[in-house]
């Protein structure tokens, strides 16, 4: 049978990189993979080694049979979409609350310009020709280099054809004709999402490698993408490989599992085997110590203890409306969330949850048009923004998107004092102990010296959601807090959640898009619809 990709006993050459032992890997015709493990087990050192980022020792090298594919670069066979490139971009320079200025705004790209871009590229990789191809001399007579040249001519339509067909399909199921006239830069998480996807999807790849491709998608969409995929694997040559951190939502349409676990890549395994040794996850992370650690803290805010809970309005939305040109993104908003209070988000994507977030946040600059009050201050009447921030933690795929500078990961969490994003210093003894405190509490106080940037982007998540808490905030802001973790830091994270909600007057707005997400102490619901 035919092996797309065959590695046999391949050793990494840069040290750096090293997996714990030799790596051995196969992709035949025919399979859908799944490369699985928890964060931080060598995921992606494996897919850099498959995309040829990571070379190995000459001796055993990669092999590549990309037939029947006429594009010959390892580059254009094998496309890789990876965590990064879902909160990050490569369509410019980013910055945290970019999306909320409207003057910054009119200087991104528009998703129809950025589309049009790809589907060039991908028919140039059709035509592409290597040096080999250009140098080749064949022994052929002038009839036989005709046919050879209608035949090649041939082939490059229907690949045309082809691509033109995925790139119809997929406008139809991500529904990208609402998408095409915005900035990118005003994508929600979700719908970015969908965008880098149809890039990556519409250059038609013999293999195509997506990094927990379902997350910031809502649920109609995961199932369409699924639907999707299933689709394209058995009507097409492609073959899909998954990474996945979140091990029990591989979907039905994969064949075959690789796990990886400590830097070591596990044998191949069919879906079914796989199911059947997943070992369950515990019902509490959380170590009863930490726990107790976590509920004996002293209060940051004195006025939490003194406020009987839910008496006070922490958020106050009286009509709120917010649009971008002639698009209405949320249209007579009107919520109130009282101190003490658990809130859990949710809606479609496109919705405008991150844009009622920003809100909140004071991110967004349209909150002093509106008839907003926050912490008892009304938008507008003279209070700055850090009289707001000082009393929240926040989490965002958008502030994972523009984390970018390779510095200690303390320096990371120690930024969240300070309320600025982006912003970085040498954090002092007293607060060095918080930061640690809070990085020992979700796992990752053995990186704190460690760059950000060299952690798996789950790690970072969870260097982020230490940021988050370190200033005991009395409002959690925590926008698809559990993004890229695998099951058990999944569980960890919701365990650390409860507890710290269990404290008096902690207030809690949560996004997600899986209900199974929800703390236990939710107790209050928001559901949010597109406008038309």
């Amino acid at each position: 049978m035919q092996k797309i990709i065959e590695i046999r006993d391949g050793v990494v050459r840069h040290p750096q990189y090293k997996m714990a032992e030799p790596i051995n890997f196969e992709l035949l015709a025919g399979e859908q993979l799944a490369i699985v493990g928890d964060n931080g087990s060598g995921k992606s050192r494996l897919v850099d080694v498959l995309t040829g980022r990571c070379a190995l020792m000459p001796m055993n090298e990669v092999r590549y049979d990309f037939t029947p594919s006429t594009a010959k670069l390892v580059s254009d066979n094998v496309k890789y979409l990876t965590f990064r490139d879902s909160y990050g971009t490569s369509e410019g320079v980013y910055y945290h609350q970019q999306r909320w200025n409207q003057n910054d705004i009119e200087e991104t790209p528009l998703v129809r310009d950025l589309l049009a871009d790809a589907f060039r590229m991908a028919e140039q990789g059709v035509v592409r020709q290597t040096v080999y191809d250009k140098f080749l001399v064949r022994d052929e007579t002038p009839e036989q280099e005709k046919a050879r040249l209608a035949a090649e001519e041939a082939d490059r339509q229907r690949m045309r054809q082809e691509l033109e067909r995925v790139r119809e399909r997929l406008y139809e199921m991500f529904h990208l004709d609402e998408l095409l006239d915005k900035h990118v830069v005003l994508l929600s998480s979700g719908e970015l999402r969908k965008f880098q996807l149809t890039k990556t999807l519409m250059t038609n790849p013999r293999v195509l490698i997506m990094d927990n491709p379902f997350i910031g998608l809502d649920v109609k969409a995961r199932a369409q993408l699924a639907e999707f995929l299933e689709l394209l694997t058995s009507q097409t040559q492609v073959s899909v490989v998954l990474v996945l951190a979140k091990t029990d939502d591989v979907p039905d349409f994969i064949t075959h599992v690789v796990p990886v676990r400590e830097l070591a890549v596990g044998r191949k395994m069919t879906l079914r085997e796989f199911r059947e040794t997943m070992e369950p996850v515990p019902a509490r992370v959380l170590s009863m110590q930490k726990e107790q650690a976590i509920l004996n803290l002293a209060c940051a805010d004195a006025a939490e203890l003194d406020a009987a809970v839910g008496t006070e309005p922490v958020i106050d939305f009286r009509n709120v409306t917010i649009r971008y040109g002639e698009r209405t993104i949320l249209k007579d908003l009107n919520l109130t969330v009282m101190n003490g209070e658990h809130w859990a988000l949710s809606g479609e994507n496109g919705a405008g949850k991150s844009t009622l977030l920003s809100i909140v946040c004071a991110d967004n600059p349209q909150s002093y048009a509106n008839d907003i009050v926050l912490f008892g201050h009304r938008r507008g009447k003279g209070e700055s923004i850090w009289d707001i921030k000082k009393h929240i933690g926040y989490i965002s795929p958008e502030m994972h998107r523009a984390y970018m500078r390779d510095v200690p990961s303390i320096d990371i969490v120690g930024s969240g004092l300070s309320d600025v994003s982006g912003l970085y210093r040498k954090v002092s003894p007293e607060q060095r102990s918080a930061c640690l405190f809070w990085m020992d509490i979700f796992g990752v106080g053995q990186y704190a010296d460690t760059p950000f940037l060299k952690l798996s982007s789950g790690e970072q998540r969870l260097v982020l959601l230490a940021r988050a808490f370190v200033k005991d905030p009395s409002l959690l802001i925590l926008d698809e807090p559990l993004h890229g973790l695998d099951l058990k830091n999944r569980r960890l994270v919701k365990d650390v959640i409860e507890v710290f909600c269990q404290r008096r007057n902690k207030t809690l707005l949560m996004v997600t898009h899986y209900r199974e997400e929800f703390p236990r102490n939710i107790d209050h619901e928001i559901y949010l619809r597109k406008q038309i």
